[in-house]
């Protein structure tokens, strides 16, 4: 993987350099990182080389902050993985506006971080494909374009980043074709993606755009668990 690391404190991008390398020695994972100590020179170089995985951004940064470096990314690359690191947890909504992966708070936790890594080799990795009957017939959909599904009556809604479709079967079929693994079932009608949630509350799972579905509060230890463990597994 290619990993930029855009950071104006040299003692926070030692750091971060520091858990990548022991990441990747952990996983072998070849990673190459390259360091940029603010956002405009982070830009000057990608203007010529866009061939990065994942980008970290510290958001106080000086003329050009990393909320502002961030949307003159998604001005360009709307898929770039983008990894926040902020000493203020506030920040965390104006992620959700340039479809960041994650955030991480300051002081950056080396587990922590080697679960964003693990999530974004997951994802360059070929996805597996499921078979599904819509409304206008059969289609074949990467697991990982699946947000969440909703139950519909005797159907479900397969909800998507941008599209949604509805699918001729119960939540419970679908249940049964895709739980264990990314899936999770976090309320009787809903089912949510690891892959895409930010967080977990008591009342709803919060996904990496902001927007939330409901959890039950008796599913919500193994809704938690489950997340936890998922960040937690080796790629």
């Amino acid at each position: 993987m290619r990993i930029a690391v855009c950071e104006d404190e040299a003692a926070q991008r030692q750091l971060l350099g520091g858990y990548v390398q022991e990441w990747a020695e952990e996983t072998q994972v070849r990673t190459d990182v390259a360091f940029f100590d603010s956002g405009e020179s982070f830009l000057f170089a990608w203007e010529d080389d866009k061939a990065y995985d994942l980008v970290m951004l510290d958001i106080e940064m000086g003329k050009l902050s990393g909320i502002d470096l961030a949307i003159k990314i998604r001005h360009q690359d709307q898929t770039l993985p983008i990894l926040f690191v902020t000493g203020y947890e506030e920040y965390m909504e104006y992620g959700y506006d340039v479809a960041a992966l994650h955030y991480l708070v300051k002081p950056v936790k080396k587990d922590r971080l080697f679960a964003v890594l693990n999530r974004v080799w997951e994802r360059r990795k070929p996805e597996e494909k499921v078979l599904l009957e819509t409304d206008q017939g059969m289609v074949s959909i990467g697991r990982g374009k699946i947000w969440y599904a909703e139950a519909a009556g005797h159907q479900c809604l397969l909800c998507l980043e941008k599209d949604s479709l509805c699918l001729k079967c119960s939540i419970g079929t679908l249940e049964a074709l895709l739980l264990g693994g990314q899936f999770v079932k976090c309320h009787r009608s809903y089912l949510v993606n690891l892959e895409h949630v930010a967080a977990v509350r008591r009342t709803e799972v919060v996904l990496d755009d902001g927007r939330q579905v409901p959890l039950s509060r008796y599913l919500y230890r193994q809704v938690n668990e489950a997340f936890v463990g998922f960040y937690r597994k080796s790629p």
